[in-house]
């Protein structure tokens, strides 16, 4: 980052800073810990003709042991591309209204968990619904370890609660999917675009965004042949951009496509079938009749279903890090009882 010319490059530049941060992360809670380690054997020496120093040698050993917990967390996070930065879909599914409006609830509560985290979001696809809420969404969160965190968030996000949009006050049960892939660079040489692979669909976009968006094909649909995957990119006014951020999109996809393949053939030779994935049931949110929010694969639940929705939800991230981890992984992850 020192040598001249570094900045002259700004993507290539700004890749560099986000490794350097993904490092740090890891090397400097390291640091601490050791340093906390050698601070707690002179304090044992000290306390061992001190008394007094007891309760400090206490509380320094618990620091230690908190911070020993979150490193053993990050070594879990070894996935090829764990350290990459992620780019998530939402879709809305099955309930009407109340889906697309929680699939907007589900973009705003992982947009507040990236600011808690002083992650950055860009919004790269959205399709308002003509009532309220979206259809779908797509934005690329970019942090140190984002996919490594973001991908166990695969899978179908089901709401419970009394509808706003039915006069009755009926309860109604909602669905939104959500898709995380990892943001491959474009020099990236283990995905491959070829262009006689794919098919480019221009169209004109929708929803919120001026004339502008009523007057131009500018939207970008690709779609890779030999695995049917399908992008599209609407956010900016270029045609170009469109493209450039659709085939990004793409890369992405197709990296999580290879990295599923990989696990579907690890998980084979055990005789065992993948219990994840993006049509699969993992979480419960309730509003009604009491507010809880519960994973469905790890068990893992909170009482305060608001926290949750304003991005609270490394409680979950390390309760799936730790279940994938084990040697034992439950013979019901996806399913199990509904209103549980």
């Amino acid at each position: 980052m020192a040598e001249s010319g570094f900045w002259g490059n700004a993507e290539k530049a700004q890749a560099t800073v986000a490794e350097l941060k993904g490092i740090n992360s890891v090397l400097k809670p390291l640091d601490e810990a050791l340093a906390v380690s050698d601070d707690i054997e002179a304090l044992a020496e000290l306390a061992a003709e001190d008394a007094s120093l007891e309760a400090e040698l206490a509380s320094e050993t618990e620091r230690l042991e908190t911070l020993v917990a979150a490193l053993e967390l990050t070594s879990l996070l070894s996935g090829p591309h764990d350290a990459a930065d992620a780019i998530m879909s939402l879709h809305a599914r099955d309930g009407g209204t109340d889906a697309n409006d929680w699939a907007e609830m589900l973009l705003r509560m992982y947009s507040s968990w990236a600011s808690k985290h002083d992650y950055s979001v860009e919004l790269l696809d959205r399709q308002d619904d003509d009532v309220a809420g979206i259809q779908h969404a797509t934005i690329a969160i970019r942090g140190p370890w984002a996919y490594g965190y973001l991908k166990g968030e695969m899978g179908m996000h089901r709401l419970v609660r009394i509808s706003p949009f039915n006069a009755e006050g009926k309860r109604q049960t909602s669905f939104a999917a959500v898709d995380v892939s990892p943001e491959i660079a474009d020099d990236d040489t283990e995905i491959e675009l070829n262009d006689d692979e794919i098919r480019e669909d221009v169209f004109r976009a929708s929803g919120a965004g001026g004339q502008h968006v009523n007057k131009t094909s500018s939207a970008i649909r690709l779609t890779h042949l030999p695995t049917n995957i399908v992008v599209q990119c609407q956010s900016e006014r270029s045609q170009h951009k469109n493209r450039a951020t659709a085939r990004k999109m793409l890369r992405a996809r197709l990296a999580r496509f290879e990295e599923e393949k990989k696990e579907a053939e690890q998980l084979a030779r055990y005789k065992q079938q993948p219990k994840t994935g993006f049509g699969s049931q993992i979480r419960n949110y309730f509003l009604h009749p009491d507010q809880r929010v519960k994973d469905q694969r790890t068990g893992h639940a909170v009482g305060n279903f608001q926290s949750v929705l304003d991005g609270d939800l490394d409680g979950f991230f390390d309760a799936y890090l730790k279940w994938r981890a084990s040697d034992a992984i439950p013979s019901s992850s996806a399913g199990g009882d509904q209103d549980d």
